[in-house]
């Protein structure tokens, strides 16, 4: 995963702090005092009150305990940071940018991948506008048109959140108009679920940028919106450390164990709208928190039946991010924090994330 730094926008009035840097494995600056965070979202400085807790006299007494049918287990050396605290103490991002490679293990730093989006994102000189991109390569599919080009020529898709927009045959020639066509016009961990970003500027208002998604531009690239109604992203980099390449397929399998019996389980070539799509990415920083697990979820999983929905796409309402996470963990995520946006144990997993719908960041 990679931070990028990018100017103020007037439109979105990104927060202007350091860039953390992206071949660093070490958690980032801590966030400050509670108070306002970017277009009007409040920084909430306690891991318990960014997101409502499970309540067992509302959801029950499973919410208490963990998978008593987990047959996955770690490694018996597979051990992680307890000590540490985690939340606060990663930079808030504004866009996450997937990229299809794939692969599910890539070279120590992604952007170093010769000929990848990866590399002419981070090293082409243009940067995005509206707020920090976070950056990975994902396992997502390449089209079939990849393997007809060489390297530094091949078309790939890339998936923008919290927007869930998925842009197509973007080629590292093109980073420069994926950027300003789309990255710098979608919407944000900080735009107001169902509105445009907040401005203080009622001449600015009328100028908001819609979704890219819905908008004819002048660029050789489609886009459409992601069918998901929620992602699970999984750490899977074996090269930046092993418990990653060793957690990821164990979460993988049972999140599936517990999706499909729901019928929500997506594998990577299904497009059906709704269900859950999992997916492995490159580094997100604190490997020995692992496993990371970041959940980007709509808050309405029929979204795609509702009338509007043919020309209003709202993206993901939270993006939650989980460390420690444990195989017998994996049942209560998707029962609570996937399917209804809570969080089981902020204390102890909590590392970060945004609620849009309630204007709430953890930065």
């Amino acid at each position: 995963m990679h931070l990028f730094r990018r100017g103020t926008s007037s439109l979105f009035n990104s927060s202007n702090v350091s860039l953390a840097s992206s071949k660093t494995d070490a958690t980032t600056d801590a966030v400050g005092d509670t108070g306002l965070a970017q277009d009007g979202f409040k920084s909430i400085p306690e891991s318990e009150n960014l997101f409502v807790k499970p309540d067992p006299a509302v959801d029950g007494e499973d919410c208490l305990h963990d998978c008593a049918t987990c047959t996955v287990k770690y490694p018996a050396k597979f051990d992680v940071d307890l000590e540490d605290k985690l939340y606060g103490q990663v930079n808030g991002w504004s866009t996450h940018l997937l990229v299809a490679t794939g692969k599910s293990d890539w070279v120590r730093d992604v952007a170093d991948e010769t000929g990848s989006v990866m590399e002419a994102i981070e090293k082409g000189g243009v940067e995005p506008s509206n707020g920090r991109l976070k950056l990975s390569a994902s396992n997502m599919p390449v089209p079939d048109e990849y393997h007809m080009h060489e390297a530094g020529k091949q078309p790939t898709n890339v998936l923008l959140l919290p927007s869930f927009t998925v842009v197509e045959n973007v080629t590292p020639q093109l980073a420069p108009d994926l950027i300003e066509h789309f990255i710098n016009k979608s919407l944000t961990t900080t735009t107001p679920l169902g509105g445009q970003p907040e401005t203080s500027n009622p001449a600015e208002a009328e100028e908001q940028p819609p979704h890219p998604a819905n908008t004819s531009i002048t660029t050789s690239l489609q886009s459409h919106a992601c069918p998901h109604a929620a992602v699970i992203l999984l750490c899977s980099q074996r090269t930046r450390d092993a418990r990653c390449g060793q957690s990821a397929p164990l979460l993988r399998r049972e999140f599936e164990r517990h999706l499909r019996p729901l019928g929500l389980y997506r594998d990577m070539d299904d497009t059906r709208p709704g269900g859950v799509g999992i997916y492995f990415i490159s580094h997100v920083g604190g490997h020995k928190y692992s496993a990371n697990v970041i959940v980007y979820r709509r808050r309405d999983f029929e979204w795609y039946k509702r009338e509007e929905a043919e020309t209003v796409d709202e993206g993901a309402a939270q993006g939650i991010w989980l460390a420690r996470v444990k195989p017998e963990e994996c049942e209560n995520i998707i029962r609570y924090t996937v399917l209804q946006g809570k969080v089981l144990k902020p204390e102890q997993q909590l590392r970060g994330g945004f609620d849009r719908e309630r204007g709430l960041t953890s930065w």
